[in-house]
């Protein structure tokens, strides 16, 4: 059974005591002891073999007792009598803004509220303006919390988190100068969906940047001000946190707050095996601590090789580290080039020159254009007369800029059966071919895998559109096997896209190791449909980053020439 799940226990321990009233020594506690398993779980089972649970700082007898209890029968007897005395739905309301645990016990035992369901339906017939603690404004502020968790469920995309992280690090770094300050978390580490905001200081004037954090604009609410943390709500509906330490410290902080927790336990496991101790204050041998000036440091210390924080998802990259063969990630500046970008021709805002005028702007070598297809109705696509008038102003455009070269595309549907959206002689006309899924999203298994799969087998076929066809926070992805996909390109030599819209980054990073190994290039696309867009390339080479890719991976990292017999060789039977 997963020693993990211990933590999460002792946290809902600690949350139903203090619904029940429960003293704050007690309630902290169980916090206390879920934090400092974190530190000790790759080791837990053996220590409390050992006997030694209680030489772990923050856990007492009783709740040593509990864990030993978790790991002997898988589960703890305390926390099912809590369960049976408070419903576990309780720790739903928890997560509501503006309702801390002394108002939801007085909903429970007032009014019987046991859900956010029931919660909403009580504030909608006003019941909370006559109950002790709570009024008017109260309802009020608790009816807008249900209805943002309902708008957000606590997630978020990474490029409108990022965007937010840039601009608070650099306020601090601005306003209080001679600190150092970092993003952390999720956040650094590139994952596609953000649950919270971690940034990391250090410096002399903790007050100043406690400060500056707390008076940023667009703070919707201020839950917590401290000497080493502060955390506010942003307008935005994200959670912040604000972590200060020691100059000294912050080596080791950034890499503690970057994680991710798995990460952070194999670390951890590797200093005990080197007789070290390894935690956010620091590496120590004993009680003597070891400096280091940067995370790469750190990682020397320990006998390891520097791990990119998108990386540090246990998923291979400390094996890598310790062999020191981390891979050289793709870099932005490797892109030389942009694919799947539209125009006014089908649904796109801007014209064929302008979408490529703000490319050059943008340092790129090529751009290719891939409109629409005729079947895509609801976006404008191209019937075969439109295509060749697009084709002909690509010819004068080529002209006109020697230095730059748009290659004639098209995303071309794939239909139920498998095929293209035009005839032969149509297709072998354009340079490159995006074949996507717009429709039938629904299809059986074995019929949407026949479907991707006869359509990779065309010869006209360059590369697999967003592949899976999600939308993030909105939509899942077909029901395919993506490994065997991968298999299907790589037996026909095809190539499969990096879709750097933000509401997609698909193909999903997890995979991407799987393609690098089967030899399977990527191409990082913005699914442009105006100049802005094509700047989304950054969001898609985060990915990218975080998948493994190294230059060589990546389609568009080309130049012109290599770009050109590239895709001529992928086109042909």
């Amino acid at each position: 059974m997963p020693s993990t799940n211990i933590v999460s226990i002792l946290e809902d321990i600690g949350r139903l005591l203090e619904i029940k009233g429960e003293n704050a020594f007690k309630v902290r506690a169980y916090a206390n002891a879920a934090h400092a398993l974190t530190e000790n779980l790759d080791e837990l089972e053996r220590i409390a073999a050992e006997g030694r649970l209680r030489e772990i700082r923050g856990i007492g007898e009783a709740i040593a007792a509990k864990i030993t209890e978790y790991l002997g029968t898988g589960k703890i007897e305390y926390y099912e009598e809590l369960k049976r005395e408070l419903p576990e739905s309780l720790l739903e309301l928890t997560k509501v803004p503006n309702l801390g645990p002394k108002k939801i016990k007085v909903l429970f035992e007032a009014l019987g509220i046991t859900n956010v369901g029931e919660l909403e339906y009580a504030c909608r017939e006003n019941r909370l303006v006559n109950l002790d603690g709570f009024g008017e404004k109260t309802q009020e502020k608790i009816l807008k919390g249900i209805e943002f968790m309902k708008q957000h469920k606590g997630e978020h995309l990474f490029a409108d988190v990022y965007a937010q992280a840039l601009g608070i690090r650099d306020t601090l770094r601005e306003k209080v100068p001679g600190s150092s300050v970092e993003i952390c978390g999720s956040v650094r580490r590139r994952k596609e969906v953000i649950r919270d905001m971690d940034i990391l200081a250090a410096g002399t004037d903790r007050d100043a940047l406690s400060l500056v954090f707390t008076t940023l604009a667009g703070i919707e609410e201020i839950y917590l001000t401290g000497e080493t943390k502060t955390s506010v709500r942003l307008i935005s509906g994200v959670d912040a946190d604000l972590r200060i330490v020691e100059p000294h410290e912050f080596p080791f902080a950034l890499m503690y707050f970057t994680g991710s927790k798995e990460h952070n336990v194999r670390l951890r496991g590797i200093a005990r095996k080197l007789n070290m101790k390894l935690n956010e204050y620091g590496l120590f041998q004993g009680d003597a601590p070891v400096p280091a000036d940067s995370e790469a440091e750190v990682y020397e210390r320990l006998g390891l090789q520097y791990v990119p924080p998108e990386l540090r998802e246990d998923m291979g990259e400390i094996e890598a580290a310790e062999a020191r063969t981390v891979p050289v990630l793709v870099r932005e500046k490797d892109v030389q080039g942009v694919f799947h970008v539209h125009t006014n021709f089908s649904d796109g805002s801007d014209p064929v020159e302008k979408m490529a005028g703000a490319a050059r702007k943008l340092g790129f070598k090529y751009i290719g254009i891939s409109d629409h297809s005729k079947s895509a109705y609801y976006a404008g696509g191209l019937k075969p007369d439109d295509v060749r008038r697009q084709w002909d102003l690509i010819d004068s455009l080529n002209e006109k800029w020697p230095d730059f070269h748009i290659f004639k595309g098209i995303e071309s549907d794939i239909l139920p059966d498998g095929s293209l959206d035009y005839d032969e002689d149509v297709l072998k006309g354009f340079d490159f071919v995006i074949a996507s899924v717009h429709s039938n999203f629904r299809l059986a298994r074995d019929e949407q895998m026949a479907r991707i799969i006869t359509a990779i087998g065309n010869p006209y076929m360059t590369m697999l559109g967003h592949p899976t066809g999600r939308l993030l926070l909105s939509r899942e992805g077909y029901d395919i096997d993506m490994r065997a996909i991968i298999d299907e390109a790589a037996r026909h030599n095809k190539v499969i896209e990096l879709n750097a819209s933000p509401y997609r980054l698909d193909i999903d990073w997890r995979y991407l190791p799987y393609a690098r190994s089967k030899g399977v290039r990527i191409s990082i696309n913005p699914d442009a449909h105006s100049a802005a867009g094509l700047a989304e390339v950054f969001y898609g080479v985060c990915v990218a980053r975080k998948g493994w890719q190294e230059k060589k991976d990546v389609l568009n990292t080309r130049g012109v020439e290599e770009i050109t017999q590239i895709l001529k060789e992928r086109r042909r039977p």
